[in-house]
């Protein structure tokens, strides 16, 4: 791996959607106010994020398996075994990940887990989303523009408000990749479970993180112009390929994996 550094301080008396995350999956990278936060979501909640981090596993595997040795992964989130980069590296061994956050808890948790494979390489990059350029600018300096890139956005942009842009963020990361690349995505949603909207929207605005569920119409548009692979548009448990079919469960997210034309 790269040697990132960063003096950014890690702000513990606000919850951050990353370590909210990393509580849900069983994690001990978390503090306090992460867990109060936490612990007040309904019990789905934790489910929801296990099968979603499936269908990474899943989907990342697919893509390796299929060629692609490069991936951009934004909102990493805390490492949690197995990582992106052992999916993808313990298929394509010289596989180059470049994964990006904005909490410097996940640098500094990156530096000591996201160890690459002898024969490829990670690298770290504090960034936010809501700063695509930035990361772009970065990442070009360590992937290979010219040949097809995954872009991985897992359970990232319902922390974006449709104030930020949400569509044009994706749009200007997408438009900077190379044809045959993909986009990897998932996005929170609480169509399968209506009875929660209240008590989940509710509990991430009193711990001051923003949240926007969308429905499978408003998740649609992140896709516009690539070419959806089937299964299409899907919750996290009807997507998959070539492994066996998960246990078919309601779901809080939508997946899908598209290729840039």
């Amino acid at each position: 791996m790269t040697s990132p550094s960063s003096g950014s301080r890690i702000d513990t008396s606000r919850a951050h959607p990353a370590r909210v995350y990393d509580w849900l999956l069983g994690g001990k990278d978390n503090y306090p106010v992460d867990q109060e936060v936490a612990e007040k979501l309904p019990k789905e909640a934790r489910l929801n994020a296990m099968r979603n981090r499936a269908f990474m596993h899943r989907a990342a595997a697919w893509l390796a398996g299929n060629g692609i040795d490069q991936f951009l992964d934004i909102g990493t989130g805390i490492p949690t075994e197995p990582n992106l980069h052992q999916i993808v590296q313990g298929i394509v061994p010289s596989a180059r990940i470049a994964y990006a956050d904005n909490d410097p808890i996940v640098l500094r948790h990156a530096e000591a887990l996201l160890v690459s494979s002898r024969e490829g390489a990670t690298d770290y990059i504090e960034a936010d989303v809501r700063r695509p350029d930035a990361i772009l600018e970065h990442a070009r300096t360590f992937l290979d523009f010219s040949r097809p890139v995954a872009l991985s956005m897992i359970a990232l942009m319902h922390f974006i408000t449709d104030e930020e842009d949400p569509y044009g963020l994706t749009r200007t990361l997408v438009d900077a990749l190379p044809s045959g690349s993909y986009l990897m995505f998932s996005h929170g949603t609480t169509d399968e479970h209506p009875h929660l909207v209240k008590s989940v929207t509710t509990t991430y605005r009193k711990g001051e993180i923003p949240l926007r569920m969308r429905t499978r119409a408003e998740v649609e548009p992140f896709f516009e112009g690539l070419d959806l692979l089937d299964p299409g548009l899907v919750t996290a448990t009807k997507w998959y390929k070539d492994s066996p079919a998960p246990a078919e469960e309601l779901s809080g997210f939508y997946v899908g994996v598209a290729r840039v034309p």
